[in-house]
């Protein structure tokens, strides 16, 4: 103990870096593995205190009897189900963060008596008025209102006006990203609107709660399945289902990302930590060797000088991952607030114990592992050559860039001459630079491809980068309107594009229905082709694990009251909808449903604003349309969430990166300074000048830290999607195309170069100090 605390206090500034390194790693370690174990329990226990239901059923009063409710009452493992009254507007639109947002909305009477789903208020107004309305927590989080701020909600142009009075919480249609959000009115507010809208509020609103929430999912599609069985050969009904299972995939999906990232990235940290500490002890070793020579001689074993080395950066590794632990829960409100933003639910953070202490056991048991390995020479060390510095023989390394010979400016030839003196340290400076560029370039590619250049990270959600989204109403011919809007000017094309839900091979698939998927922008499919006959279907390669096929085999399918067979032509991947995604042709649904004609267009414009076409196409075909909606403000709404969430990641990437380049080069560079003190000293006294020797110092670190950075650079370009893609495997995709932004990359690159030379620019300054004069006289 009194040897490794003698160590530790006479090198504090490699202690206090190194206990940085560690205390950073086991801070983001510690968040990374809480957050991952935690969140798969989080929406269940959120849904037992909220009392909230495991599947929520709505559907048109129209279509509703009571033997629906039998089907839940025999349902096996069903806890609890309750059928209320609800308002259902589809294709609301509404403000929402950077722009507008049209989804379905559904209102519940906020004083009606029920036991599933009650209201539970986190925030409210202390008076009441007669246009209140209760909106989902998350509107707070990223929707950007307040207590008190206006509501307005649009439905076929006509605009309804409330007064946000609280915010609640709620596991099912609290967020954007579901494409349904629930609404609570007070009684009068409720009553009127449901006057207002007439026959378009007659909707029905089914709950239920499972003693398994694990099969939310399966009761929802059983549940969808007879309703369409018992409507015989009458037209589908509009009837949709929400369970937990859904919920849960997709809003934990960012959140899993951020957590494996600060994981991934804390193992990094940690990795440094090691390369660095395997460092410290060679040159510990190497600078303290005539006292290892007397501590040997006077006594001490192997064994015991062994144990106070790993003693020493014992210490430091507990130390700082115990402080690093506590104040990763300091830091846990800044992720509970992203969980918040994504989830549209409050994350309260408990202390972990077990978790804790997997961080502290991994830390530490990494740094005991390397330091032995590290400091095993020791036992090789003879106290008399240990006298003797170390010296065992007169065989010396050889001279590669003798000065008398070699071409070149002197000052860069030193450099060099230093750079190759010192390859142990360069390959630890080198590994280090590549694996935080790696870092950097990943987390910079996320976040250009999710704020910026969004076109990839929509891609994966199988969305269709169309302009424009057109509801056709029931009775009007899909055909003509769509001939129709295709002459209107500034119209590129114009497809139907539908999404169904159909079942193949007993799984729930919601099925996209096209003309032509060539025309299409975003091909889904990654292996195989789109179908092109009335027999064909591609499915995702999440169906085909869970049903066991292929390209090239048949698969039956199922919707309404028919099944016909269809040969799997391709395997397709989204993280919309579960993953749970198929793809048939126009005449492929005929087959099942012969007066099947497409319900939606999807518009692509050029040379004109998305708002003028929508003003222009209401007025020309404003009788045969239900809906409109601007789909890129659709979807600038709705990630802007992401894009929150992911900078606040980038930017802790780069902040740590850059104290750890900063801490590395200083640790490096002093090191260096006190070894070759004395030949800087004689250097000064030939006449070399103090801004020359810096300079010698940062040009031999340049191609070591240029060599890392490039390295590192190509690692990110070549390996982000692949790791991406590993990351996203469980959502549902196979192949990721994130765009490498270069000029981004480049800059980034660029901008650690830089940095690493102005500090060890400024770390060589201490060069300063030195003079013969003060080493004659020490």
């Amino acid at each position: 103990m009194n040897l490794a605390m003698a160590n530790i206090k006479k090198s504090k500034s490699a202690t206090v870096s190194l206990f940085i390194f560690i205390l950073v790693a086991a801070l983001l370690l510690n968040i990374g593995l809480m957050v991952i174990t935690q969140l798969n329990m989080f929406f269940d226990q959120k849904a037992e205190q909220l009392n909230d239901p495991h599947v929520t059923i709505v559907m048109d009063q129209a279509n509703y009897n009571s033997t629906h409710e039998e089907f839940l009452a025999n349902y096996p493992g069903i806890k609890e189900a309750e059928t209320e009254e609800i308002i259902h507007m589809n294709l609301a639109n509404y403000k929402f963060g950077n722009g507008e947002l049209t989804n379905s909305a559904v209102m519940y009477n906020a004083d009606a008596n029920r036991n599933i789903g009650p209201l539970k208020l986190v925030e409210k107004l202390n008076t009441s008025s007669a246009n209140d309305i209760f909106v989902p927590y998350s509107f707070k989080t990223v929707g950007g209102y307040e207590l008190g701020d206006d509501f307005t909600i649009t439905l076929q142009d006509k605009d309804y006006e409330y007064r946000v009075a609280g915010f609640f919480e709620t596991t099912m249609m609290g967020t954007n990203n579901i494409g349904v959000m629930k609404f609570m009115l007070p009684q009068n507010s409720y009553q009127s609107l449901v006057d207002e809208l007439e026959n378009q509020s007659k909707w029905i609103s089914l709950s239920a709660v499972m003693k398994d929430s694990t099969n939310s999912a399966r009761l929802e599609n059983d549940f969808i399945q007879d309703v369409r069985k018992s409507q015989g050969e009458k037209d589908t009904p509009y009837i949709f289902g929400i369970n937990i299972e859904m919920v849960e995939s997709v809003n934990t999906l960012t959140i899993n990302i951020i957590a494996t990232i600060l994981v991934a990235f804390a193992a990094i940290i940690v990795l440094v930590s090691l390369i660095v500490i395997k460092f410290r002890v060679s040159n510990n070793i190497e600078d303290g060797m005539a006292n290892i020579g007397v501590l040997k001689s006077i006594g001490y074993t192997s064994g015991q000088i062994l144990s106070s080395i790993i003693l020493q950066y014992n210490l430091i590794a507990l130390c700082a991952s115990v402080i690093g632990i506590a104040l990763s829960y300091a830091l846990m409100p800044l992720i509970g607030s992203i969980i918040s933003t994504i989830s549209g639910l409050i994350w309260t953070q408990n202390l972990d114990m077990v978790v804790n202490l997997i961080g502290i056991v991994i830390v530490t048991i990494c740094v005991v592992i390397v330091t032995l390995v590290s400091a095993l020479r020791v036992r090789k060390i003879l106290p008399v050559a240990a006298l003797r510095g170390g010296i065992q023989t007169h065989s010396f390394r050889k001279n590669h860039i003798p000065l008398a010979r070699a071409k070149g400016g002197l000052h860069f030839l030193l450099a060099i001459k230093s750079m190759l003196s010192n390859s142990k340290q360069n390959i630890m400076i080198s590994l280090i630079v590549m694996a935080l560029t790696f870092a950097t370039v990943f987390s910079v590619v996320l976040y250009y491809n999710i704020a910026s250049d969004k076109s990839a990270f929509v891609d994966l959600f199988g969305s269709e980068p169309a302009n424009v989204y057109i509801a056709v109403k029931p009775d009007a011919d899909t055909r003509v309107l769509m001939s129709g809007i295709e002459q209107m000017d500034y119209v590129r094309k114009v497809n139907i594009f539908d999404t169904i839900e159909t079942r193949v091979d007993d799984q729930n698939v919601y099925t996209n229905v096209t003309d032509h998927y060539n025309q299409l922008e975003n091909n889904i499919v990654y292996e195989g082709r789109q179908p092109k006959h009335e027999n064909e279907i591609s499915i995702s390669w999440l169906i085909s694990n869970q049903i066991n096929k292929g390209i090239g085999d048949t698969v039956e399918v199922e919707y309404g009251n028919k099944t016909a067979s269809f040969l799997v032509t391709g395997l397709s991947q989204s993280i919309g909808n579960s993953g749970q995604i198929g793809s048939l042709t126009m005449e492929g649904i005929q087959q099942l449903q012969s007066n099947y004609k497409g319900t939606t267009l999807y518009v692509y414009l050029d040379g004109i604003s998305n708002k003028d076409f929508i003003q222009n196409v209401q007025e020309q075909y404003g009788n045969s349309i239900v809906e409109t909606l601007d789909i890129d403000e659709n979807i600038e709404s709705q990630t802007s969430m992401y894009t929150a969430a992911v900078f606040a990641v980038m930017v802790m990437v780069l902040t740590i990166n850059v104290l750890v380049v900063v801490m590395i080069l200083y640790l490096v560079i002093k090191t260096m300074i006190t070894k070759r003190k004395k030949e800087f000293g004689v250097m000064k006294a030939m006449g070399y000048s103090t801004i020359q020797l810096m300079n010698q110092i940062s040009i031999s670190f340049l191609p070591v830290i240029i060599s890392g950075v490039i390295i590192g650079g190509l690692l990110g370009i070549v390996f982000t999607n692949p790791m991406l893609s590993v990351l996203l495997s469980s959502a549902g995709v196979k192949r990721l195309d994130f765009t490498m932004h270069l000029p981004s990359i480049l800059i980034l690159c660029a901008g650690i170069l830089i940095l690493a030379y102005i500090v060890s620019m400024f770390v060589s300054l201490k060069i300063k100090k030195i003079s013969a004069y003060s080493l004659i006289t020490e």
